[in-house]
């Protein structure tokens, strides 16, 4: 795809850059004026983009909200090799600006790298690479990032293949070099500034508790320093408050003093795992700054393609069509022949075959995101979406308003409901 100039005209983005601001930063300090005109917080909604039709309900569903939408792209979905859905960073950017206009959301699309560092992506952990290749790839990542109009990179070099025990230095130092080496390729091409986050709630990570907390960020303080870099600083931190893989359970109370140490800093908290939580109208209370969101929409996804599957059966059973689509066989055999379920595989499960009906549905479901771009894939889509047309049904709406009700409820419970508005309003 050909490059494109900006991923909106919005006024927001366009009074971040009278400001020479980059528009996270800008729309943070706008926040900070609301929270305190209206008391209450406010917390940014990011959606990993790990669908076409993730990124279209989401576009939809911040239309409807008027709220600004971040996109939180992994390089295992977005990356200079495609990713797994066959998107480059500037195919992002530019898919993103194409179903904007499409919709008609006239609203701040803000986009970032999400866990940018080595051995994130699962292709250099499968293959056992080593620092350097690892390293040198994700530069290039960043580098292909900025070039398409990236607002945001998560910067999180907290994995090591070869280091159970990576030390938090060891952290800091990767978290330098990867920054320093951004901000060179950005001036050198004359790339607009761009917003950073740092960290991750991962144990491995090092970032777990307060002290190692603290620390990671006086050693980047101090590095940022040393480099000449003084004047960029991570507008998020990740940090762990409650939630992880395993566990829908946001705990305010740390939350909060997480926050109120980022912010002695300058910067604000940035939630992952956010997937299925149940007391989400706490963040904005906890002074989360913004929270990441993935896995929920592609089971949304997910779940809806087996209810059209079930429509199909029946026309199929009536005499209405000739030939079901078979999408979920399709599916199950996609994902097994990647083998990227097995990262999902819990320690005393030994093969897929063994697992119960419910467990093999869940690792289906959850590693489907992996193949759902694929030509094959596509196929047994478009052919259930051409059974269901020809009775008149409309299916990619019933996917879409399946994941943007999920979508919905996040915009309502971060307070997001009218935001934009709220800001131009602003003097």
């Amino acid at each position: 795809m050909s490059p494109v100039k900006k991923i909106d005209d919005s006024l927001i983005r366009k009074n971040a850059e009278k400001e020479g601001k980059p528009i996270i930063e800008y729309i943070m300090d706008r926040l900070q004026i609301l929270s305190h005109k209206e008391n209450t917080g406010f917390t940014l909604f990011a959606a990993c983009p790990n669908s076409y039709n993730v990124l279209v309900a989401g576009i939809r569903s911040a239309k409807r909200a008027n709220a600004p939408l971040l996109y939180a792209a992994t390089l295992n979905q977005v990356d200079t090799d495609g990713g797994y859905t066959g998107w480059t960073q500037n195919d992002l950017i530019k898919i993103i600006r194409q179903e904007s206009d499409k919709i008609g959301y006239q609203g701040p699309n803000i986009v970032g790298v999400d866990h940018g560092g080595p051995w994130a992506k699962d292709l250099q952990t499968i293959e056992k690479w080593d620092l350097e290749k690892s390293m040198a790839w994700i530069k290039k990542s960043f580098e292909a990032a900025v070039a398409a109009g990236y607002d945001l990179i998560h910067v999180d070099p907290t994995i090591d293949i070869f280091s159970r025990n990576i030390s938090i230095q060891t952290v800091a130092n990767r978290t330098l070099e990867l920054i320093a080496h951004t901000e060179k390729y950005r001036i050198n091409n004359s790339k607009p500034p761009l917003s950073y986050e740092v960290g991750t709630e991962e144990v491995h990570g090092g970032l777990a508790d307060l002290n190692t907390f603290r620390k990671f960020l006086e050693l980047l303080s101090q590095g940022l320093k040393e480099k000449n870099l003084a004047y960029v600083w991570p507008i998020f931190i990740v940090a762990k408050v409650g939630t992880d893989l395993h566990t829908t359970e946001f705990d305010p109370a740390v939350a909060k003093r997480v926050s109120d140490i980022a912010k002695e800093y300058g910067s604000y908290i940035k939630g992952h795992y956010t997937d299925f939580v149940q007391n989400l109208n706490q963040y904005p209370s906890a002074g989360i700054g913004a929270a990441n969101v993935g896995p929920e929409f592609i089971v949304a996804e997910y779940q809806a393609y087996k209810e059209l599957e079930a429509i199909e059966q029946k026309l199929y059973q009536q005499g209405k069509i000739t030939h079901t689509s078979n999408l979920n066989l399709g599916l199950q055999k996609a994902v097994l022949d990647s083998g990227r379920w097995k990262k999902w595989m819990q320690e005393d499960e030994k093969d897929f075959q063994s697992l119960s009906p419910q467990r093999k549905d869940w690792i289906v479901m959850t590693s489907s995101r992996y193949i759902l771009a694929q030509p094959q894939i596509q196929y047994y889509i478009n052919r259930l979406y051409k059974n269901l047309q020809s009775n008149g049904l409309s299916p990619r709406e019933h996917i879409w308003s399946k994941i943007e009700a999920v979508m919905d409820k996040y915009f309502k419970e971060f307070n997001l409901i009218g935001l934009n508005q709220k800001i131009l309003d602003l003097p």
